[in-house]
Formats: C-alpha cells, sequence, structure tokens
C-alpha cells in the first residue's frame, strides 16, 4: 500500500498549501519570476484556488494552493486531481494537518464512482511524496474502508438487494478469514428474529440476517451492527418519488458495519469482532406489515407499529438483541435512521448517542483527530414515554413530532441492556455537496473517528 506514493526524498515539485492570512509571507517566500506571476494571477488564498508557478524558464516550478480561513483539514484532496502529472511535494502543508491526514486526502482525492460509465479511462495522474510523518499504511487502509463504504452505498439497489450484501459480507469474511452465518427467509422466524422477518417479507427479495464473526474468543468482544435496508419504499406507508430518490443508501449503516469490520480486520487489533446486519428491502405487496400491526421482537418485547416507513428500528432492533445477548465489552450500530438527525446537524455533521461517558469523550477526540465531524445527541429519559403504547409494551415511533432521532435512539435503548457500553449513530450516509474528496454520492460518517477509539481503546497492531 505505501507504493502509492513516490517516496519520501524523491525529486518533486513543491506545494505550497496557504491560508488567505499567509499569502503576503507565502509569496514573498517564492522566487521573483514565480511571485511575479501569481501576483499577476491574482493568487489571494481563496479557498480551492489553484495557481501553477513557472520559473524564468517557462517551466513549472510549483504550485499554490489557496486554503481561505484553513478550516478544512481535508481541502488539499482536491490536487490528487488538479495538478498536472509528476511528482510533487508539501514544501508548505496546511497549518495543523498532519502527515498522515495529507496522505488520506490525496488518496481520496482520486476516488470516483463510475462503474457504470461506458466510456471511462484511465488517466495519468499525479504523484505525491509522502508527507512527513505520514503512516502510509494506515492512510491507504482508511482511504480503502471509505472508498468501500461509499461504493456499496453507491450501488443501485437493482444491483445490490439482501442477497448482494450478504454477499459482500461473505467475501469480506473469506478475505480475512473470518466465519459467517446466514439466516434467510422464513428461517428467520424459526431462529426468532420476527421483525426483520416483518419488515422484509413483503419483497420478492427474500430478506436475511448476516452473523460475521472474527478474532480470538479470548479477546475483548467487539460487536458491530448495521442497518441493511437495501431499498426503502417506505412499505404501505409509501413514500413519495422524491423521497425515494435515494433509498438505495437506506443499507448505509451496513455498510459502515462492514467497512469498519474491514479496517479491523486488516489491522489485526486484538478484538474478537463479531458484525451483524440484518439485510431486507422494504417493499408494498400483499404480505407486507401494516400501521396498527403488533409484532413480536427477539427481546420479547411486543411492537406497536404506527408507520412502515420507521422500518430501520425494526430490523436493528432483532440484531441488536442477538448482540446485546452476549454482553459484548462495546457495542456499535450505524443505520441511516431518521431524517431528524439532519434536521439537527445538517448533512456533514453525524449524531452519536451513548450513556457511556468516557467513550463520548473519546468519540469527541478522536472526531477533533481524524477531522471525522461528530456531535454528541442525548438519550433524554424525559422523551421514553413518546414510546408508550396502549396495546403493546412499546411503540416503534413517537407520538410527538419532535426530537425523532432521540426517540429512534431510545426505542434502539429498549433492546441493549447487557452490554456496559453502547453507541448508536444516526447517519446519513451521503455527501449532498461537493467537496475536496468528498463528491456527492455514498460517504462514510464517523467511520475514521470510531476506529481511532479502537486503535487507542484495543491496541496499535498491524498487519503489514
Amino acid at each position: 500500500m505505501p507504493d502509492r506514493f513516490a517516496a519520501a526524498d524523491a525529486p518533486a515539485l513543491p506545494i505550497h498549501a496557504v491560508p488567505r492570512t499567509a499569502v503576503a509571507a507565502a509569496l514573498g517566500a517564492l522566487p521573483v519570476s514565480a511571485r511575479a506571476y501569481a501576483e499577476a494571477s491574482g493568487f489571494d488564498g481563496s479557498a480551492g484556488q489553484l495557481t501553477l508557478l513557472p520559473g524564468a524558464d517557462g517551466h513549472l516550478v510549483g504550485a499554490l494552493l489557496g486554503l481561505g480561513a484553513a478550516d478544512d483539514a481535508l481541502a488539499t484532496a482536491a490536487l490528487a486531481t488538479k495538478l498536472p502529472v509528476g511528482t510533487w511535494r508539501y514544501a508548505t502543508p496546511p497549518p495543523g494537518v498532519d502527515g498522515t491526514t495529507l496522505a488520506f486526502a490525496w488518496l481520496l482525492g482520486r476516488y470516483r464512482f463510475d462503474r457504470y460509465k461506458t466510456d471511462r479511462e484511465e488517466k495519468p495522474a499525479p504523484r505525491l511524496a509522502l508527507p512527513a510523518g505520514a503512516d502510509a499504511t494506515l492512510a491507504a487502509r482508511l482511504a480503502d474502508a471509505v472508498a468501500y463504504v461509499r461504493d456499496l452505498v453507491n450501488t443501485p439497489a437493482n444491483a445490490l438487494g439482501p442477497a448482494e450484501l450478504a454477499a459482500a459480507a461473505r467475501d469480506l469474511a473469506a478475505a480475512h478469514g473470518a466465519s459467517l452465518h446466514e439466516i434467510v427467509g422464513d428461517d428467520l422466524l424459526a431462529e426468532n428474529f420476527p421483525m426483520v422477518h416483518a419488515v422484509g417479507r413483503a419483497s420478492a427479495r427474500v430478506p436475511r440476517l448476516v452473523d460475521l464473526v472474527w478474532g480470538d474468543p479470548a479477546h475483548p468482544k467487539v460487536t458491530l451492527v448495521g442497518k441493511g435496508v437495501c431499498f426503502d419504499s417506505g412499505g404501505l406507508n409509501i413514500k413519495t418519488g422524491d423521497g425515494m430518490t435515494l433509498m438505495k443508501k437506506d443499507m448505509g449503516g451496513a455498510a459502515h458495519a462492514l467497512g469498519l469490520a474491514r479496517l479491523v480486520m486488516e489491522s489485526a487489533l486484538p478484538v474478537r469482532l463479531r458484525v451483524i446486519v440484518p439485510a431486507v428491502e422494504n417493499a408494498v405487496g400483499g404480505d407486507a406489515f401494516r400501521p396498527g400491526d403488533v409484532l413480536p421482537s427477539r427481546k420479547g418485547l411486543t411492537v406497536e407499529i404506527s408507520n412502515t416507513d420507521a422500518e430501520g428500528r425494526l430490523v436493528l432492533g432483532d440484531a441488536l438483541a442477538l448482540a446485546d445477548a452476549e454482553a459484548p465489552d462495546l457495542l456499535v450500530d450505524f443505520a441511516t435512521l431518521t431524517g431528524a438527525a439532519r434536521v439537527a446537524l445538517g448533512p456533514q455533521v453525524g449524531p452519536f448517542y451513548t450513556d457511556d461517558e468516557a467513550l463520548a469523550a473519546d468519540l469527541a477526540d478522536a472526531s477533533r483527530a481524524t477531522h471525522d465531524p461528530l456531535w454528541r445527541m442525548p438519550l433524554w429519559p424525559g422523551y421514553r414515554g413518546y414510546l408508550d403504547s396502549k396495546v403493546a409494551d412499546v411503540n416503534h415511533l413517537s407520538s410527538v413530532g419532535l426530537g425523532g432521532s432521540i426517540t429512534a435512539a431510545l426505542f434502539l435503548q429498549r433492546f441493549v441492556t447487557e452490554s456496559p457500553r453502547w453507541v448508536h449513530f444516526d447517519v446519513w450516509a451521503w455527501n449532498r455537496d461537493d467537496r475536496p474528496g468528498r463528491p456527492i454520492g455514498g460517504e462514510a460518517n464517523g467511520l475514521r473517528a470510531m476506529f481511532e477509539v479502537l486503535r487507542r481503546r484495543y491496541g496499535d497492531q498491524y498487519a503489514g
């Protein structure tokens, strides 16, 4: 993986990454001809501004990249496609950005999802000399994991249904020597996963649950659960056409769980890893579950259904109950669960929920360290009553149209009673806006921060 970069001491043209406040100093340090050209070109350090610098003989002698307010640590990802072919190095790196992040950003900038483009072609690309202090292996693993998540999320639902998602998990297990157990169709009822079955039974693409296990049983147990709704029509509470537009991404939680598992296994972290993915399609059909139904659950709780478009928390409930039964040291779930999370924090910041103060602090610190934006939200006990049901143990949907992400997390909490530490990520799994290294499309939210927490807690070992 390190060969994706040129050697740190390879002959290379210099890159100067310049905040708007440092333009005068940066230009003053350039050779006379390059400085004159930059000034004449109007280089002012605006975010994303790229100026290629000619020498006195007209040949390139370097490049200036404007950073604006220097508040985006991944802004340099733009260079991976904007620079001309050649080898480049950071002569002036962005302030406060470490070498591993610079290497990761470069690889992130190379990402494209063009599987379905018939006219795609490989073009010569610039190379980057390994930045000072960079861990090339870690940067490559992180970039590969993000690309893996993005590819799964970007794949259209006609090519990625429950069976194909299970196959992706099977391939991952085979690549790393993990075991995998799969429960399919009506066997879900026989093995006590009634809510997974209910959500997926109306589709011709039968529901299933995937259970992957890797690592030494004597090591601390870390379990990942990912929502795998491969397409969400809303069921009988059918979505509008606009509401269905991005619903291929409703398996984004599963993609996150598998992407994080990939990182854990590639890095040989000393944990006993388990990954549980309920994979379904929420379809409309004669066998669809209905508003007003009362479903049994693996946990033993009965659940009243208010709206079939809130199906993700149902499949997660059964999966979390399975995971929780063995009380892992750390239980993590990822789910594209609520639009309310986007209302609260917008498209770029991911909310997480946990009652473990140490884990919350570790995630906040890791979020800052990895430039992977997260924000803690409260499991506010005052809202538990919003999930009361007159006919069942719990309603899966709040009776109040407020705090929807919080009440969804509180519903999931009902299924986690044995695990000492649990964290729930309400991810969007999507980029709404084009930013350097983050094109519109599937995205990994909180993946790098969560992996950083695992590295710090359970040991930093590389498989090589």
